[in-house]
């Protein structure tokens, strides 16, 4: 029996649409899931239940629920890693581009953290539970680059303390489109989810509601044609944080299929963005560890590219 009082209710604003598209660009969910809740009875129009091709009016009332997916548990998966670092607290690796870091609907195997459960076998932090055992921060799907892993409970704990105080270097570097003016500056605009889609974030000004405020410091490390490198030192982590403090100086990421949709993309299967340093105290033994990982290769060509259509 579906709990009523579970459901989240709005009033349509742009009538003449079917409710399964409607729904969908609210939410970010795919219209094939919003379909299936549509069947299930977990969407209701005006307190009924409709069709997915029905056709909202203004200020129609839609009540949705979107049950919890049911637990995957992540399974051990012999994956090479990239590691930079490892001792019993603690594992650096650097994510090829491509690779999902935990398992989600859709994604139940060859993610990262997959990979670490054949590597470290029982030796993870559980402090995320069965799903994202020692994740304590991460980067995009499409993001290449250096992660820390939580072997230990103390240490996961302690690296979380340290995240939420900003108190670790983290540089990016990023092929971006055009020429970011000025070429060196820092970005301080909020960051939250977009009204007008659920699966983009967007950036508003500081202490702005439902946002969280964002830093990002840049400075432009080669320009060429019509296309500039740069390097992107986060003072803060938000969600998306590189992707859409970059959009908001005009100059997206490359190949960002969300944020330079219809851009060239240069054959990239998504955005050219390494997550290439990082530096910070070893939250138990209080050593100081710092770490560079190399430009992808699919990055590294496109440079190359870049700079000899240059000469």
């Amino acid at each position: 029996m579906i709990d009523m009082d579970r459901f989240e209710c709005f009033f349509c604003t742009e009538g003449g649409q079917r409710v399964d598209a409607y729904l969908s660009s609210f939410t970010g969910i795919s219209r094939t899931r919003i379909t299936n809740l549509i069947e299930e009875g977990y969407v209701l129009v005006n307190g009924i239940k409709r069709n997915k091709n029905f056709k909202l009016n203004d200020q129609d009332e839609i009540s949705f629920y979107i049950p919890p997916d049911e637990e995957i548990e992540a399974k051990p998966q012999n994956i090479p890693l990239d590691i930079f670092y490892e001792d019993k607290h603690l594992i650096v690796v650097n994510k090829p581009q491509g690779m999902v870091v935990h398992p989600a609907p859709g994604n139940p195997d060859g993610t990262l953290v997959n990979a670490l459960l054949f590597h470290c076998k029982d030796s993870l932090s559980g402090i995320n539970g069965k799903l994202r055992p020692g994740i304590v921060h991460r980067i995009d799907k499409d993001t290449s680059g250096l992660l820390i892993v939580a072997k230990s409970d103390e240490a996961h704990v302690k690296l979380g303390e340290m995240f939420r105080d900003h108190s670790f270097q983290r540089k990016y570097e990023a092929l971006v489109y055009g020429k970011p003016v000025p070429s060196n500056g820092t970005i301080n605009l909020a960051i939250g989810r977009s009204k007008k889609d659920r699966k983009r974030m967007a950036f508003f000004q500081p202490d702005s509601p439902n946002t969280k405020n964002a830093v990002t410091h840049y400075q432009v490390l080669e320009s060429f044609d019509s296309l500039s490198h740069v390097e992107c030192t986060l003072e803060t982590g938000r969600t998306h944080q590189i992707r859409v403090h970059m959009l908001s100086l005009g100059c997206p990421v490359v190949g960002d299929p969300l944020y330079a949709p219809g851009r060239k993309s240069y054959g990239l299967t998504g955005q050219c963005l390494h997550a290439k340093h990082i530096g910070f105290i070893h939250p138990i033994t209080g050593e100081e560890l710092s770490f560079d990982a190399p430009l992808p290769r699919h990055f590294q060509d496109l440079l190359d590219l870049l700079k000899d259509k240059s000469l």
